[in-house]
Formats: structure tokens, sequence, C-alpha cells
């Protein structure tokens, strides 16, 4: 089964299902089964609401952490080491700040 296109609330083809499912409705899609020769239009729901708090961040941005790369792999240790990555001989890991741009 082949999902070919998903709408969001409002857009053409959606009207009446907003219309039925207000703020509830999150998108619309339609799948086509080539086997059964049927086109299928489904829907997303949201079915509840609730508070949540993120999980703060495993790393921050000055926290080291170490790279397992290959050692063929060198436009990845080339980038790396532009970054600011240091190569550890004696663990064979590069380490590099979590937070560093790329």
């Amino acid at each position: 089964m082949k999902t070919r296109l998903i709408l969001k609330p409002g857009q053409r083809g959606t009207k009446s299902l907003a219309k039925k499912y207000g703020d509830a409705l999150l998108c619309v899609r339609f799948r086509y089964d080539a086997e059964s020769r049927q086109r299928l239009k489904t829907i997303e729901l949201i079915v509840e609401r609730a508070e949540w708090t993120p999980p703060p961040p495993r790393y921050t941005a000055d926290t080291v952490v170490p790279l397992h790369i290959q050692a063929a792999d060198m436009p990845m240790r080339t980038q790396v080491k532009a970054a600011g990555g240091r190569w550890n001989p004696e663990k064979k890991l590069w380490f590099m700040k979590y937070g560093t741009p790329r």
C-alpha cells in the first residue's frame, strides 16, 4: 500500500472532515492499494492532550563525547578535526565537544 498524498486540515479535500472533527484532525492521507485496486482515505486524530515536560538534554554544549570513525573515512576525520576534534591513540577514538557546530 502506498501513500501518495497527505493533506493538512483546511486544504482542498479536507474541508468536510475538518468541519466534522474540528481541531482534533491532524491530517488526511490518501493511500492506494494496488492489489485490491482501491483508494483509501484515512485520517489522523488527536484523542488525548496531556501536559508533558521534556527530559533534560543528555549532553550540555561543552560535554566532550567520543566518536568512532573508521580509519578509511578521511572526509569525516577531516571534518571532525576542523571542528576541533582530537584523536586519542590509546583509546583509538576521536573526542570533540558535543555542541560544536558542523
